[in-house]
Order: C-alpha cells, then sequence, then structure tokens
C-alpha cells in the first residue's frame, strides 16, 4: 500500500546539477540542464510526514513543455519510480537521508526529448504538487544524443566558448575579427527560446513545432530561418547599402546587445553575413548545439544553379549586370548533429546560412546540409546542397557579348571559389583552414570527378578555349587607408607572333559581397606585346578619388582587360585590395580584480589627410563590463592626430576574458581590436 508524502519544499540542487551538466557558466539562478543525462532534486518532508519507504512509497513524476502539452507528441510525460534511472526514456529513481527528512530524486529525461522549458509535478494519486521548472538542453556530453561530440576540447569550444574570431578580408589578406557570443550572459537563454516561439512554424501548429523540438536539424533549419527577418519578426534585418535608421554591421562586437534589442522591440537594423552568423552561433550554443562560424573566401552566389558563375561583359569591355557574383568572403555556421535522414555517412558537421540570399521551400533559410554531401557532390540530399556546393565549387566564366548578340568565352576559373576556409582552431585563437573539409585539393582528379558529377546532375556543359596571352594585377606594398599608392596589370605574350590590343585597367570600389561600387580610377592604352615580352599599365590610386567612394569593408577591386577585335580575343585579370587600417592601442590601467574599477587606455591615430568627426571608442566584455557595451564619444580629430579615450569598467567575473574594442567615426569605421583580460577574485 503507498504512502503519501507531505512535501514542504522541493530543493532543485541548482549548484551542483548546473556543474555536472555544464551550466554553471549561466547567468541565470534556475535549473538548466542537458538531456539523456541524471539530475537530483531534494524532497524536504513536513515535520510528521509519513516516512519514504523504498519499494512500498510511490508518486509518478509529470514533465510537461509547450503551450498544449500531450502525451501523443511527448510534450507530456508520466512515469513512476524505478529501482535505477534509464537513460533510454525519462525515468527515476529515489533514496532517503539517514534522517529520513528528505528524499534524493534522480531524473533523466529521454536523450530525444524536445528541448524548452519544462514544468515538473509530482503526483500522488491524484493529490498533486508543483516542484518547479527546469530547461532542458541538447547535450553534447551524451553518447545517444544526436549532437554528441567525442572530443571535449571540442565541447568547450564548440558548446561553451563564449569568444571567437569572425575571419573577413579577402583569400590573401584574412583578417580575424574578435566576436563575444556571449550565449551564457543573463536573459539570453530565454531570448534564444522566444525565437523558436517566434517563428512561424509555431504560429501556425505549436503543439507540432514543440515535438519537433528533439531534432537538431529541425532546430537549425528553424534558427536559418529566424536569425533574419525576411519572411518573419526574426532578428536582424539584411542591409548592403544605406545603413540610415539603425546601427552600420561593421559596429557590432557581440551577440548580446542584438539579442536584447530584438526581444525588446523587433527585428534590429542592420546586420551582414558574419553578423548573422556569429548570431547564429550564439543561439545555438545557448540551445546546446555545437557550433562554429565559417568564412568562405571567394563565395559563388548561384542564382540560376547551373553551378557556373558567369560574368558578361560588352565588347569594350564593359560589365553588364547579372545575377551570379562571386563574395570576396561569406560567412556562415556549421552545427554538430546526426543526420538519420541521409544515412550515418553525413552525420558530422552540418552547414547552414542565416543570411538571406535565396528562397528554400518558400523560406530565406538554408540548410543544415552535410559537409559529406558537398564535398562529394551529393546534391540531391537535404537541405540546399546544391547552393552551398557552388558557394564552395562553382567554376567561374567570362563572356563577351559580341554585337551579333553571340556569347563568346575568352577566360574563365575552376580555382577561384572557395578559398582558405576559414574557423577558429580549438582552443586558441589561431586559424583553422578547413577547405578540405569542403572540398578535394583544387585541381585533383578527386575535385574534378565531383564537380563533373555535380555538373552531370545539374545538366551542364562546359564552354571555351584557353586564351593566349597572359594577364596579371600586382600591387603596391604599402596601402593602408588614407595614403596614395600605384598598382600595376602586368601582359606577358606567350604567342609566337606580336599582338596588338587595347589594354585596360579599371579601380572601382566593391563591397565584400562583391556589390560594384563608384569608379575609383581608370587608365588604357593601345599596345603592342612582341612574342615572349610583357607590357606594364600603371594606375595611380589616390585618396581623394576612392576615400569617398568605398565602404567600412574599405575593399578597391582591380580589373584590367585586354581587347582585340580582330581577333576575337578578350583577356581580364581581377583582384581585389583591402586598404589596411590604423592599429588601436590599448592599456590596462590598475589590477583587474572582481568588481574592482579599472580603466582601459585607448588610442589610433588617424591615417586620413582629412579630419574625422564624430569620433568614439566603444568596449565590450563578457564578465568585463557587465555583458554591455560602453562607449566613449570623443568629437573630432584632425589629420594624423590621435584619437584618445579612458574608458571605466567593473569586471563582474572572475577568470579568462576578452575585452573588444571597436573605433567609429563618419569616415573610419569598423576599426576593431581586442586584449585578454584575466580577472582575479
Amino acid at each position: 500500500m503507498s504512502q503519501a508524502l507531505d512535501i514542504e519544499r522541493c530543493d532543485l540542487d541548482i549548484k551542483k546539477n548546473s556543474s555536472s551538466h555544464h551550466t554553471k557558466l549561466f547567468a541565470e539562478e534556475r535549473l538548466i540542464v542537458r538531456r539523456g543525462q541524471p539530475f537530483n532534486i531534494i524532497l524536504h518532508l513536513k515535520d510528521g510526514s509519513k516516512e519514504f519507504k523504498l519499494g512500498e512509497t510511490s508518486f509518478t513524476l509529470i514533465v510537461e513543455t509547450g503551450p498544449l502539452p500531450r502525451k501523443e507528441s511527448d510534450t507530456k510525460v508520466s512515469f513512476g519510480l524505478s529501482d535505477s534511472i534509464v537513460d533510454t526514456e525519462w525515468s527515476a529513481s529515489a533514496t532517503k537521508d539517514s534522517s529520513g527528512n528528505t528524499v534524493s530524486v534522480s531524473i533523466c529525461s529521454s536523450h530525444n526529448a524536445p528541448i524548452g522549458v519544462y514544468s515538473l509535478t509530482l503526483d500522488q494519486e491524484g493529490q498533486k504538487t508543483s516542484l518547479g521548472k527546469f530547461t532542458l538542453l541538447f547535450n553534447a556530453w551524451c553518447h545517444r544524443d544526436a549532437v554528441y561530440m567525442r572530443s571535449e576540447s571540442k565541447r568547450k569550444e564548440y558548446v561553451l566558448e563564449q569568444h571567437g574570431q569572425v575571419y573577413r578580408g579577402t583569400f590573401k589578406r584574412i583578417k580575424g575579427t574578435p566576436w563575444n557570443f556571449g550565449q551564457f550572459e543573463l536573459g539570453i537563454l530565454d531570448i534564444c527560446l522566444k525565437i523558436l516561439d517566434d517563428n512561424p512554424k509555431y504560429v501556425s501548429d505549436a503543439d507540432k513545432d514543440c515535438t519537433a523540438r528533439r531534432n537538431p536539424i529541425y532546430v537549425t533549419r528553424v534558427l536559418s530561418a529566424m536569425i533574419n527577418s525576411n519572411d518573419d519578426t526574426g532578428v536582424l534585418v539584411g542591409e548592403w547599402g544605406e545603413f540610415s535608421g539603425g546601427v552600420h554591421p561593421g559596429m557590432w562586437i557581440g551577440s548580446g546587445e542584438i539579442l536584447r534589442k530584438w526581444a525588446e522591440s523587433g527585428p534590429v537594423r542592420y546586420g551582414q553575413c558574419w553578423v548573422f552568423a556569429a548570431v547564429a552561433c550564439t543561439v545555438s550554443r545557448a540551445l546546446g548545439i555545437p557550433c562554429r562560424v565559417v568564412t568562405n573566401f571567394g563565395s559563388a552566389h548561384d542564382s540560376d544553379a547551373n553551378l557556373v558563375i558567369e560574368n558578361l561583359y560588352d565588347e569594350d569591355g564593359e560589365r553588364i549586370s547579372g545575377g551570379d557574383s562571386v563574395w570576396n568572403f561569406h560567412v556562415w555556421v556549421d552545427s554538430w548533429m546526426a543526420r538519420p535522414d541521409l544515412g550515418t555517412d553525413f552525420d558530422g558537421w552540418q552547414t547552414s546560412d542565416p543570411t538571406p540570399q535565396e528562397r528554400s521551400d518558400g523560406v530565406f533559410c538554408c540548410g543544415p546540409a552535410s559537409l559529406e554531401s558537398i564535398k562529394e557532390g551529393e546534391l540531391t540530399k537535404k537541405y540546399d546542397a546544391s547552393f552551398i556546393f557552388a558557394e564552395v565549387n562553382a567554376d567561374i566564366v567570362d563572356l563577351v557579348r559580341l554585337s551579333s548578340g553571340e556569347f563568346v568565352k575568352f577566360s574563365g576559373s575552376t580555382k577561384s571559389v572557395g578559398r582558405f576556409i576559414s574557423t577558429k582552431a580549438v582552443g586558441s585563437d589561431l586559424r583553422h583552414d578547413i577547405t578540405h573539409q569542403y572540398k578535394y585539393a583544387e585541381g585533383s582528379e578527386e575535385e574534378r570527378r565531383v564537380y563533373e558529377k555535380a555538373q552531370h546532375n545539374n545538366k551542364l556543359q562546359q564552354r571555351g578555349e584557353e586564351p593566349g596571352l597572359h594577364l596579371k594585377i600586382k600591387l603596391a606594398d604599402n596601402m593602408i587607408v588614407g595614403s596614395d599608392f600605384e598598382v600595376y596589370a602586368i601582359l606577358t605574350n606567350n604567342c609566337m607572333e606580336a599582338r596588338t590590343v587595347n589594354f585596360l585597367f579599371f579601380a572601382r570600389a566593391v563591397g565584400y559581397n562583391g556589390r560594384e561600387g563608384e569608379s575609383c580610377g581608370f587608365t588604357s592604352d593601345k599596345v603592342e606585346v612582341p612574342p615572349g615580352e610583357e607590357k606594364r599599365l600603371s594606375l595611380k590610386l589616390e585618396y581623394k578619388k576612392y576615400g569617398s567612394a568605398i565602404t567600412s569593408d574599405r575593399l578597391i577591386q582591380l580589373s584590367a582587360i585586354t581587347i582585340d577585335k580582330q581577333t576575337i580575343n578578350y583577356n581580364k585579370a581581377e583582384k581585389t585590395i583591402v586598404l589596411d587600417e590604423p592599429d588601436t592601442q590599448i592599456k590596462l590601467v590598475g589590477d583587474a580584480q572582481l568588481n574592482q574599477p579599472m580603466t582601459a587606455e585607448l588610442s589610433l591615430v588617424n591615417p586620413l589627410p582629412e579630419t574625422l568627426k564624430d569620433c568614439s571608442f566603444t568596449v565590450e566584455g563578457v564578465g568585463i563590463t557587465d555583458g554591455k557595451p560602453i562607449t566613449k564619444k570623443i568629437g573630432a580629430v584632425g589629420p594624423k592626430q590621435e584619437a584618445k579615450a579612458s574608458v571605466e569598467f567593473s569586471p563582474t567575473s572572475a577568470g579568462s576574458g576578452v575585452l573588444l574594442v571597436n573605433f567609429d567615426s563618419n569616415k573610419l569605421q569598423n576599426i576593431k581590436s581586442s586584449i585578454n583580460v584575466v580577472v582575479k577574485e
């Protein structure tokens, strides 16, 4: 015969559970656990309560999540006491202490349970007692969980690390930009769960959506759509031109401020690819999905799904606008999970892209697609493998449209797309090249085999022949923003006879996504090149011309073209310059001690030959500035003069951290730096 316990209170034992479940970094004072792993609660009995007797006393535990908990949807589960817990389904066991006043209950969730906020209720033959609430996350430490990751160092990096590097620039000038993911900051987990609750699938069918949250594939695809706001009230508004009425994407240095702004007032203006990806990484890690930010240099945007980027020109060398483009770099995320829908060969890293580029199933989202399917050209595998394959492996074809309307190929490349694919290394701030995880070595038999298989699948045909002239561009050694410098186009004649051509050399401002801006310079000449010799064409780039044309990306695209209309022979070379930025000097004054004020002295020399207006420094660090940015405005700074500021803050968490610094002004933006800070107790 069962005995009812008279419960005074329930202790969720947050400290011990948080330690064993790797959730102690969360700033919230509540129970946060990972699925498929036991957690303990302690029932304190009232004086005079009947004694708990193992094997005689029985009760049922009820866990519920979502607005409409149902047993059929596995969002409501009832389970009784067992002799021991099991890790394949919800289960519980109990023991009493020697005094008899407390009962320890060990509860293990199913490794396949939906993530989210759960209520916990104790039922004694219809007498129900609320024991509290807990939040259940994916578990990279549980071998049965779909996101299980074998390596402890990788789990620490891809789930627990709050700081990272986002790589930008060009493949020849790769620069890491520090980022605060801040997934454990106060309130961020609730915001991440709100993102799931605001997604259109939840709004249309909450029961079905909550059930599907057991599956990291589903959750990752939802996040891919919800980090952008193109189809819904998602987190970020993308913008690549006019930034009035919002924050320039280059000014963000962490995800926390963005997520808090979204929770308060809806879609945040503005984001670009690295911001979308960094926020997606924050949300994924907060929910327990191992995630890394990935940068692809020379990233193709194949708008017509033929795996070829077609650059079109007229007979005078002028570019004809088209849908295809190659971005200098593009940033997305990889998430780690099993793919039972595809087969075990496709488990592991999965690419998803929250930047809105093309629709997938009618929505601006992309992925998750298995890296294995991308590498092997298995383009029929879900989701969006063909689009991502083209981003890293498309061929480039340059075509000239003759007066007859015919298109003739004059140049191209099989090696320009998908270069130096980069992510932060495990356990350090070094860059880790992961190109080999996405594709075979360029030019290898395997790489061409995979591309030809993908071509066949897309019914693609190759065109054209190799040209007889060789054209390249040479850059200056020192190209800091604000300076004047020369670049050169070099034409080598590999033919047996002399060639006479029109030689054109263009310079144009360009965004990181390949969008062309205003002209920065142009020169041309008609040259005769003897066989085996070369001719140079120089172009001086002056700040007075390029200064007003460049964006905060500080990119200039150089294009050299030779035209021989008599033989209908065209050649082209392109190179993108990343103008060097000034260094920010950071000096910490005072010892970094918990809850004690300290100062960061910041300085930067204005490299421009004109005055900078509206200058400011912004600093932010998880556990250093209380998770919030601090901005110090300093007004105008003259040419070659030094911008200086002192910022005071009091660290709120002991241990290692990173202080991020961003300099902003009317003419010079997105200047970032960082310094490691060790805060003592």
